[in-house]
């Protein structure tokens, strides 16, 4: 990217315009970027980079490196439409909590953030020796027919999920999909009273899963993640006791580290 490609006119402000442009170029391949690399990317002038960067790490939206030189998204994106690239953050923390819950269960294990209707997966862990899950990073499924995207809309109110969903029906994808705003929030009010789900063939036909959500320091949902068992029957019992608690503990442990009640491994705390 460089100039040219910024956009210009009479009501585009050039600031913001170049601000939104550095923060564009972080992504899961480059998560650390200097001064002069983004520079050159967007082909402004090193003095006025710095300047923004600096305005950028004092608002919160990026955060610089111990070495002084290299810079990473910042938490302030949490909250924002960079939910996706701010996420990288808490993925790494979740890293070793997720391959531990996989090695336990030996299930596939899958970690997503929402974005809309929609969910979008930013970890997987494939199970070792069962049949393996063929979800990649960046997949996306929708949220109102998915295990996943159950936990990510436990937070709605009724009203905002009557502004996300307000055309039914809804599409189906099994005979399980809730179809109607009325069944939607019937399962999520199960799911509240629980603080988990746990479905066989809900999304997809031979596919069992258990799922919880992940909270941040306030408290909102953050994440889900989830564990799956492809093309294997898995025993409810042990679905609602094991799995479950297993995954419960695992949610209850990236939250206490993405809310800075522990440290994370290799940090002190």
């Amino acid at each position: 990217m460089d100039d040219a490609r910024l956009p210009t006119g009479k009501y585009i402000v050039p600031a913001l315009a170049q601000g939104l442009a550095a923060l564009s170029l972080f992504s899961r391949d480059r998560v650390r970027l200097t001064a002069p690399d983004i520079a050159q990317e967007l082909g402004l002038p090193r003095t006025s980079v710095f300047r923004m960067l600096h305005t950028l790490e004092a608002m919160g939206f990026v955060r610089r490196e111990e070495d002084e030189r290299h810079f990473r998204l910042g938490s302030a994106l949490l909250g924002s439409g960079f939910a996706y690239l701010a996420s990288l953050d808490f993925i790494e923390v979740a890293q070793s909590v997720l391959q531990n819950l996989r090695d336990k269960l030996d299930m596939s294990v899958h970690m997503a953030i929402r974005d809309g209707r929609d969910i979008v997966y930013v970890s997987r862990y494939a199970a070792q020796t069962t049949v393996r899950s063929s979800v990649t990073i960046g997949t996306r499924f929708p949220a109102h027919a998915t295990i996943m995207g159950r936990m990510l809309l436990l937070d709605l109110s009724d009203f905002g999920l009557r502004e996300l969903f307000p055309f039914e029906p809804f599409e189906k994808y099994s005979d399980q999909t809730p179809l109607t705003l009325a069944a939607l929030t019937a399962l999520l009010s199960g799911d509240r009273e629980r603080g988990y789900a746990a479905t066989q063939s809900f999304f997809e036909r031979g596919v069992s899963s258990v799922a919880a959500p992940v909270r941040n320091s306030s408290g909102a949902i953050a994440a889900a993640i989830n564990v799956t068992s492809v093309d294997a029957y898995v025993d409810p019992a042990l679905m609602e006791g094991r799995v479950k608690d297993a995954v419960l503990d695992a949610a209850t442990e990236i939250t206490r580290w993405i809310s800075g009640d522990a440290g994370a491994p290799g940090r002190a705390g």
